[in-house]
């Protein structure tokens, strides 16, 4: 199935793009040539308190016209720009990727503790529900995903299309897409991000429907139809808007078995109990392996049975998430260690302050 990759700087040094362009297509095996993306955070200083909103537009006029008419109704468009790409061979672009750095108006979401995130939330829900040909694909702070989908969409070609070597970031992700039962869309590889979260993943969440309607109460929309759209709204859900600390929303998502949880100590649970009750609906089922970061943190975790495999490295102050090692090793050959963490273990990496 897919292959998955994530490196962080804990201290923020920046590192091209070439690094993880290498250690992604060394997992070209896992993937069937019809999608492939990367994130990166710090990639946007002359605009860091902006959101970089990256947009794919079916047409660069009409398309363009109501996507700037929405986002003049929630706030301000300090620059906007089309997105460099450069031709390649054997990958055909259906749209346009654009890019806004844009300002929301926290006037727009009285009582909110976070008023901004949830403007572009909002914003991004009703671009991308409606038929206007555009697509919302990356809005945070000082990062952005760079996609691509359909026949011919190989790691490298992805990578080359963008030129992500141009980008310099301390955390970057990636992904190497198996096409299974979704069309190769461009939208819909991973990485899949909002706002501060993005996500990539590796496997099948069969409680997606259980999953969606969840988050859809809470006012998402889920317009992509993907496991990773479903995986980010969930963690910003359980973060962001409910305070849960990043270990206690990975214990919501992927809990422990009620007969593992019969042997804990009490409290521990009690603990475990309350959260199982409480996001019973959020409980992801089925073969997965993920990976997710914000600004401050790196953080992937597997289903409870490690049906889908998790490699982690270390060297000086880098961290390593990946599929398998030799991506690790292609990227960093003198990694310094290299664990498999046990299944529903996480491994949370954070940045310096």
């Amino acid at each position: 199935m897919c292959g998955i990759f994530g490196v962080m700087d804990k201290r923020r040094q920046m590192m091209d793009g070439s690094g993880i362009r290498q250690a992604l297509s060394i997992m070209n095996e896992r993937g069937s040539g019809e999608g492939a993306g990367y994130a990166a955070y710090g990639i946007y200083p002359d605009y860091r308190d902006c959101y970089a909103l990256h947009v794919f537009l079916d047409n660069a006029c009409e398309s363009k016209a109501v996507v700037d008419a929405t986002l003049e109704q929630w706030g301000a468009i300090e620059h906007d720009e089309a997105i460099p790409t450069y031709d390649q061979p054997n990958l055909r672009a259906p749209c346009t990727p654009w890019r806004y750095f844009f300002r929301p108006d926290p006037s727009l979401a009285p009582g909110s503790a976070t008023p901004e995130k949830d403007v572009i939330t909002n914003l991004v829900m009703q671009i991308n529900r409606a038929s206007n040909g555009a697509e919302v694909f990356s809005s945070g702070k000082n990062v952005g995903v760079f996609k691509a989908g359909g026949a011919g969409s190989w790691p490298e070609a992805v990578a080359d299309y963008y030129r992500i070597e141009d980008y310099e970031g301390y955390i970057w992700l990636a992904h190497n897409r198996y096409a299974t039962n979704n069309p190769g869309r461009w939208e819909r590889p991973d990485p899949f991000n909002l706002h501060d979260w993005s996500v990539v993943e590796n496997g099948k969440i069969t409680t997606y429907g259980t999953n969606r309607r969840y988050v859809e109460s809470f006012g998402y929309t889920c317009s992509n139809f993907t496991d990773s759209e479903v995986i980010t709204y969930l963690i910003d859900l359980l973060v962001r808007r409910h305070g849960l600390d990043i270990n206690l929303a990975i214990r919501a998502l992927a809990p422990p078995y009620w007969e593992d949880i019969d042997q804990m100590p009490k409290t521990e649970q009690d603990l475990n109990r309350a959260l199982r009750f409480a996001y019973g609906s959020a409980t992801m089922n089925g073969p997965f392996t993920i990976v997710a970061a914000n600004p401050d943190m790196m953080v992937g975790f597997t289903d409870r049975g490690k049906l889908r495999p998790m490699v982690v490295g270390e060297c000086g102050d880098c961290l390593y998430i990946s599929s398998e090692e030799a991506a690790i090793r292609a990227m960093e050959p003198n990694v310094e260690s290299i664990m498999m963490p046990a299944a529903g273990e996480p491994v949370i990496g954070r940045v310096a302050p």
